[in-house]
């Protein structure tokens, strides 16, 4: 009985340090030792007794759980262990292609190769196709993919 008690303490607190520690490993031990205080419970004490010890598990697995995800992060220290904030900010999808390839841009950092350019006054991501600018250096934009232009050192002509 105290093997399986053990178990299921060890499996709890894992899963429940698992929220504080992401990873999954503490997860993953922490079921397995709850997975083995149940079959523990079904060998030596039957059906009746393995599913009282499953049934009690769970409840104080969902007690455990709501302890953290509810009452916890409602306190004072758990304000500052929970993040409670969201990131609403969308990515800047450089404009038309039709209307910034063949632009001159000006690389505000030192692309090696990706970094940041200025193109008529806005500031993009770019990736300096022909290799490492200097910051401070003309470049033409060639084109663009997802989220950020394709610039290219201008050819001498």
């Amino acid at each position: 009985m105290i093997l399986i008690l053990f178990l299921f303490i060890a499996g709890i607190v894992l899963l429940v340090l698992e929220a504080l520690l992401p990873g999954a490993v503490l997860g993953v031990i922490g079921g397995i030792a709850m997975f083995s205080g149940c079959a523990i419970a079904f060998s030596r004490f039957g059906l009746g007794g393995g599913l009282l010890a499953t049934l009690l598990a769970l409840a104080i697995l969902g007690l455990a759980l709501f302890l953290e995800f509810y009452l916890i992060p409602r306190t004072r220290l758990g304000r500052q262990l929970f993040v409670h904030s969201s990131n609403t900010s969308t990515s800047q999808a450089p404009i038309g292609t039709e209307e910034i390839i063949g632009r001159e841009a000006e690389a505000v950092t030192t692309l090696a190769p990706s970094g940041y350019v200025l193109v008529g006054g806005k500031r993009f991501e770019a990736f300096c196709a022909s290799g490492h600018a200097a910051k401070g250096s003309r470049l033409v934009v060639s084109g663009r993919d997802n989220f950020r232009l394709i610039v290219n050192k201008p050819s001498s002509s």
